[in-house]
Order: structure tokens, then sequence, then C-alpha cells
């Protein structure tokens, strides 16, 4: 590759004060600054794959770090659940190219 790589990783998660709220029924995680509903990822979970929907983050909230958080903390999640992952989601499948970290949780879609 002729990427050139940072001499920092860069940090993933650039804001405090972030909550993740699980709602299994809507398929949902919705991220929140303080009491401010940030944005939300969209998943549908089966067999132990998860499959990444949507990423969307209110346009007040864009190009600042929030979509980036929030597939954070959802990855991490998933991991520490031991689950794999279906990134049909455009902003997921760029963030896996940005953390190859995670790739070793990708699944091939049927």
């Amino acid at each position: 590759m002729t990427a050139q790589q940072p001499n920092q990783p860069v940090e993933k998660i650039v804001h405090h004060g972030l909550r993740l709220d699980h709602d299994a029924s809507r398929g949902r995680y919705s991220l929140w600054h303080g009491s401010t509903f940030v944005g939300f990822l969209g998943y549908h979970e089966e067999d132990g794959i998860a499959t990444i929907q949507h990423t969307i983050v209110n346009e007040e909230f864009g190009r600042r770090g929030y979509a980036r958080a929030l597939v954070t903390l959802v990855l991490d999640k998933f991991r520490g659940e031991g689950l794999k992952i279906i990134p049909e989601c455009s902003y997921v499948q760029d963030y896996l190219r940005r953390y190859p970290e995670y790739n070793d949780m990708v699944v091939a879609a049927n």
C-alpha cells in the first residue's frame, strides 16, 4: 500500500460525555452527548451476525467525529458479545478501511 500512515494513531473517540442507548426491539443504538440526541446506528441481528444497515448523525453534528465514535462504540460492544458483522452501511465500510483492526469481525453476506 502507498497510503501514508500518520505518526500518531487517530483518536477514534474525541468527545467526552457520550452515552450509547440500545433499543433491541428497533435494532438501534442511539448516541447521546449529554442530554442531546446525536444520531443512531441501525442493525439487524440473527444467528450471531449483526448486519449494520445505516449510520445516521444529525446534520449539526456532521464532520465532527460523532459517527466515528458511534461506530467505534457499537463495534466494540459487538466484539465483546462475540458477534460478527455484515457492513451494508457505506459509512461503516469506509470506517473499516480506515480501522482494519475490526476486519476480523466481518463475514461475507449471503
